[in-house]
């Protein structure tokens, strides 16, 4: 009788510790996911840098992000999509300043390592303008494929925050992403003209601004989402078309400014290996260097004039 009770306790012990286990498998997976899914939320939204690259210049990081330059260039580096933290860029930049100033210095003279510098700070700026621009385009062309997905989704009859994250899921990058940034905002309690205002703050284009006005003005007066929706999808398109044949158009021009101030850097080349230690001794006076700066600045208002009536805005 006492082997058959100890029997009993036993396998009663040994299936109440197999529950517990299970239990504590699954609140502990349970708890993963969540932690997970926190993660990702807060790096969607730009609050945490996801896990899986090891962040370098931490320090120098934090100390950018308290000022307001440091800030400025975090938006920035947000609206390019590229994965790098203000102090890595800056890091960056400082390196590829000084590289260029020692070439300049080495290679023409002293006189145009500190114009190398400059060179080297106008890069990294243009870099990320180009990025930006970059992503802008490539998120205007998804624009019409956005506004018939939202269209197919309301007329279905879900409500536009469900629209918006199913339009998250099946949209590629830059869309998929800043659209999944939209509905994590709103699930964290966010109203709709906050998340969708700071869409178009980080990417700001006319097209965008329209679909925002558009889903903004509907979500708040209640009026016929789909028919708005509808009519917009074919004016982006018709856009799209245009802004594609206008940009064929100007490619030549495009080139054009880039080329003209390459030309006259190759010039400075050409004459110093002509001649060699010429622009060292032509920068050797206030004159010189004057003449010099001078050019520069001829060169870079050439450059900027190019680029200016070349812009045509559709």
């Amino acid at each position: 009788m006492d082997l058959q009770n100890l029997i009993t306790l036993t396998t009663g012990v040994a299936l109440l510790t197999c529950v517990l286990a299970v239990v504590g498998v699954h609140s502990y997976a349970t708890g993963r996911a969540q932690r997970q899914a926190l993660v990702d939320r807060l790096s969607a939204t730009g609050q945490i840098h996801p896990p899986g690259r090891r962040r370098h210049f931490p320090t120098l990081d934090r100390r950018l992000r308290r000022t307001r330059l440091g800030r400025r260039l975090e938006l920035r580096l947000l609206a390019t999509g590229l994965d790098i933290t203000p102090g890595e860029f800056t890091a960056a930049m400082l390196a590829t300043v000084a590289g260029l100033w020692l070439v300049g210095q080495a290679t023409l003279a002293p006189f145009f390592g500190p114009l190398a510098g400059l060179v080297g700070v106008w890069a990294a700026l243009q870099f990320l303008t180009w990025q930006r621009q970059k992503r802008i385009e490539k998120f205007i062309n998804q624009l019409p494929e956005l506004a018939r997905i939202l269209a197919n989704a309301t007329q279905a009859g879900l409500a536009l925050r469900t629209a918006i994250g199913m339009a998250a899921e099946e949209l590629e990058a830059p869309a998929g992403e800043e659209l999944a940034k939209v509905a994590d905002q709103l699930a964290m309690g966010a109203s709709m003209d906050d998340a969708l205002g700071e869409l178009a703050d980080r990417l700001p284009s006319r097209e965008l601004v329209v679909l925002v006005t558009t889903l903004v003005l509907s979500n708040r007066a209640g009026g016929q989402v789909v028919s708005a929706l509808r009519n917009l999808t074919e004016t982006l398109e018709e856009r799209k078309e245009t802004r594609r044949e206008v940009r064929t158009q100007l490619s030549q021009v495009s080139m054009t400014s880039y080329a003209v101030p390459a030309l006259g850097i190759g010039s400075l080349f050409l004459m110093n290996g002509v001649k060699d230690g010429a622009l060292e001794r032509m920068t050797g006076s206030p004159v010189g260097q004057t003449a010099v700066i001078v050019a520069f600045g001829l060169y870079a208002v050439g450059f900027l004039l190019i680029r200016r009536l070349s812009r045509i805005d559709v």
